[in-house]
């Protein structure tokens, strides 16, 4: 069982979730985690034995060094943060990479984790490749475990079916231990799928905002976005059949987009505009 560190008596906790590898197209995921854990200044509280879960000839130790010199060896594994709100609240943050092995025992490891810690609402964050026109806002699917969560944060119900990877078995076992759990799915290009995806994290961001009902402060990945979307624009433009292909994407995408669901989407940026002016609004 993983050992816990100088943690505090949490108040309302909710854990936010993403693991490296097959659930984050474009790293899109783990960069929400990242981008949590350096603005709201996380301390670490835990890890995972790495021995238990990992292939080290598939996920190889990375040696660090300092002015010539070996510094250490960092282990892939699963970290474990904590924070605290502006609001009050806190939050554990979970870094992880996806295990080579022992999926279940690796859930329920997590589990006894977020139960020791009294979590009792879970989000998982993932990102695929998709049919998605880098144009276009990115979309973002949603499952979640109470009925109607889906409808209520305006996201699209996630219809996946076939192999998944260790969040959709975390999502599973998570239900099993009546923990509330929504996961959220960024859709990254397919075409531009090597990371980053600044854009996708961006989507995936706003999400997690309306979910945990706290402004983010944003940094620089508003503007990553912008450089990364006016990137993608300059290498179609040089390729004809590139443009030509996210021109298709473009129309089948407005020509699916209903109206109404275009002016919710307006009407959820302004009220996160107002937020952003007005901090204690949420």
């Amino acid at each position: 069982m993983v050992e816990l560190e100088d943690v505090p008596e949490l108040v309302d906790p909710v854990l936010v979730a993403a693991f490296e590898g097959w659930n984050d197209a474009g790293e899109a995921a783990s960069g929400v985690i990242s981008h949590l854990e350096s603005t709201w200044e996380a301390v670490p509280i835990a890890e995972l034995d790495p021995d238990d879960y990992y292939d080290f000839q598939v996920n190889r130790p990375i040696v660090e060094m300092t002015e010539g010199e070996t510094r250490g060896i960092t282990w892939p594994t699963t970290r474990v943060s904590w924070a605290r709100l502006p609001n009050g609240k806190d939050v554990v943050l979970l870094h992880g990479i996806e295990p080579n092995m022992r999926w279940r025992s690796f859930c329920r490891e997590l589990v006894g984790l977020m139960l020791e810690l009294e979590v009792r609402n879970v989000v998982l964050l993932g990102a695929l490749l998709a049919d998605s026109p880098h144009t276009r806002p990115v979309p973002v699917t949603g499952a979640a475990s109470e009925a109607g969560l889906v409808s209520t944060l305006h996201l699209e119900p996630a219809r996946y079916e076939g192999p998944t990877g260790i969040l959709g078995v975390l999502q599973d076992a998570c239900a099993k231990a009546d923990l509330d759990t929504v996961s959220l799915w960024a859709a990254v290009p397919h075409y531009v799928a090597q990371p980053p995806s600044p854009k996708a994290t961006l989507a995936l961001l706003r999400r997690v905002e309306d979910l945990l009902d706290v402004t983010v402060p944003l940094g620089e990945l508003p503007e990553e976005a912008r450089a990364w979307e006016h990137g993608v624009n300059e290498l179609a433009e040089e390729d004809s059949e590139v443009a030509d292909y996210v021109r298709t994407l473009e129309e089948q995408k407005d020509a699916t987009e209903l109206p109404e669901a275009s002016g919710d989407a307006i009407a959820r940026e302004f009220e996160r505009y107002l937020r952003r002016r007005d901090p204690g609004r949420g």
